[in-house]
């Protein structure tokens, strides 16, 4: 009988220890504080993620006195306007050996096609 006595004393001692605030809500979910980014995705730019890309993969054909000269590649302008008017983008997308991939010598990285398209749905800013 003292056992069970001391057993039901044991468990409501425990019970009556914890605090209604200590919820799995409370225990998993840090506090907030202060005011969350609204947006923490930057936007890609042609300064920051575009150029390097397209000097290393296409200046060497698309620049005055080269095979593909009649479209230059080496400014912002230019660049955007490949993309607006000239089909850039499907261009680069294009798998190795379809017509009209570009570079022609084969597909760039995923990662360098995604660096662009993200820059076209950022809106082509350029700084």
């Amino acid at each position: 009988m003292k056992k069970l006595i001391i057993m039901t004393i044991l468990v409501a001692a425990t019970f009556t220890s914890c605090s209604d605030s200590d919820t799995y809500q409370d225990i998993e979910t840090p506090p907030v504080t202060g005011t969350p980014d609204p947006d923490p995705v930057v936007a890609a730019t042609y300064s920051k993620n575009v150029k390097s890309i397209i000097d290393a993969n296409c200046i060497g054909c698309h620049q005055t006195g080269r095979s593909a000269g009649f479209r230059p590649l080496t400014t912002y302008a230019e660049v955007k306007n490949a993309v607006e008017n000239a089909g850039l983008l499907n261009r680069i997308q294009l798998q190795t050996g379809q017509q009209g991939i570009m570079p022609q010598a084969g597909r760039m990285s995923q990662a360098n096609i995604d660096a662009i398209v993200k820059w076209n749905t950022d809106g082509l800013k350029e700084n």
